[in-house]
């Protein structure tokens, strides 16, 4: 939520004119309880709550600098580098426009030391002030990894910060990309349904912060960075038109199972966690296959490694690992620190890398393999490969990258030296 009053963006002074600005992080979120399906396309309200986990900013992440001067002659946005046309992007239109609905009277501390605070008036920010916005994601966007969520998370943050919007932004995030509203807490959080028509009370709340379960650790399998062929707006819509079983499950299962699953949370209960995160991927992606015509947005390697963790946690007599898809391939898994070594090496032998692949550009965090003993492909020593039961067949080459990460924090402002943008001439650097 937002207070009134001073916010903490910057004032700069040239040629008599104010502009004000501020840099934003804001997390990407997974969803362990899904979403899928609205049941209004314009205020983009769901037919069923969902929770998620949002995912440590240090690792995913979208950047984002606003600058709102009265010199500039429309709003303006530069996506990951190109412009992008905020007029062919009615949900992007209609965030910005309630942001603005919401401006209040703002006090910015001016770049200049010797000058006063700077006033701007609520009437005049909101009819006078142009916006221009960079937004840079440090992964790929519309791959499967939730980047509308964290962008438009982050983009309602950094411009609520400088029109000095007040209350509950994760409303007005939602109507840019609905999981986008998740992403404005850290920990684990839960996108309420409401019921009202106005959507008022659609919003996001914080399950438990994000350092409730720090044991909880998080590998994503990139398994393709392409962007996919059917977009989540487009499969959502198509499911909620012809799939009787999405009509069933989010009328019969999904409050019951979020109880259940903050239930799970609150205890650290990982058993019951894991169990309720892959039977929530697999019954969304049986709504998927449920859908005329139907949509696949998992592939042949997303199928392998969900034979692997199957086969892992039977071996293990208990649930070792947890996987969910989004709309996407990628996989994303859930384990405990102390599995951790365990669950890379068994990624590592079942996907190794391609050949000439380095290791360290393989898995990132070089403190993820040493911690797990391996300095080189070599080093990987699954013992349990070849337990019976465990898959045979291996699949180089066909997962692109190991992400770990962890569960993180909320959107938060960055200082002016992280600033995307040149604030005097509102071009991008």
């Amino acid at each position: 939520k937002m207070e009134s009053g001073a916010i903490s963006g910057q004032a700069i002074q040239r040629d008599g004119l104010t502009r004000l600005r501020v840099t934003a992080k804001a997390p990407v979120n997974i969803a362990v309880i899904k979403y899928w399906g609205k049941r209004d396309e314009k205020l983009i309200l769901p037919i069923n709550s969902s929770l998620s986990t949002t995912l440590n900013i240090s690792d995913l992440s979208t950047t984002t600098s606003v600058v709102a001067s009265t010199a500039f002659t429309s709003d303006t946005l530069w996506l990951n580098g190109e412009p992008s046309s905020i007029d062919s992007q009615p949900r992007l239109k209609r965030c910005i426009e309630e942001l603005r609905k919401r401006a209040t009277s703002v006090e910015q501390h001016s770049t200049d030391k010797d000058s006063a605070a700077v006033l701007v008036d609520k009437a005049d920010l909101a009819s006078n002030y142009r916006l221009h916005i960079v937004s840079v994601n440090n992964f790929p966007t519309a791959a499967g990894l939730a980047s509308s969520a964290a962008g438009f998370a982050c983009l309602a943050y950094a411009v609520g910060q400088v029109l000095g919007v007040q209350g509950e932004l994760s409303e007005l995030a939602r109507q840019g990309s609905g999981s986008a509203c998740r992403s404005m807490y850290g920990g684990f959080v839960k996108w309420v349904k409401g019921e009202k028509q106005d959507g008022s009370d659609s919003v996001a709340v914080q399950v438990a912060d994000e350092n409730h379960w720090q044991d909880l650790q998080i590998v994503i399998c990139v398994v393709s960075d392409k962007r996919k062929d059917m977009s989540s707006t487009s499969g959502m819509l198509t499911s909620t038109q012809t799939s009787d079983l999405l009509k069933y499950r989010a009328e019969h299962i999904v409050e019951p199972r979020i109880a259940e699953m903050e239930e799970a949370i609150k205890n650290k209960d990982f058993q019951k966690f894991g169990e309720l995160t892959m039977r929530d991927s697999n019954q969304f992606h049986a709504t998927c296959l449920d859908t005329y015509p139907p949509i696949f947005y998992m592939n042949d390697t997303s199928k392998a490694i969900i034979q692997l963790i199957t086969a892992y946690n039977n071996v293990s007599g208990k649930i070792k690992a947890a996987y969910t898809f989004d709309a996407g391939p990628n996989a994303v898994l859930y384990a405990l620190k102390q599995d951790l070594p365990e669950l890379i090496h068994l990624l590592l032998h079942y996907f190794p890398p391609a050949e000439g692949v380095p290791l360290s550009s393989y898995v990132e965090k070089k403190e993820v393999t040493s911690g797990a003993g391996i300095e080189s492909v070599s080093d990987v020593k699954a013992e349990l490969a070849g337990a019976p039961g465990m898959p045979t067949q291996r699949h180089p080459g066909t997962v692109t990258r190991l992400i770990h990460t962890t569960v993180g924090g909320g959107p938060y402002i960055v200082g002016e030296e992280q600033s995307l943008m040149d604030a005097t001439t509102g071009q991008p650097l």
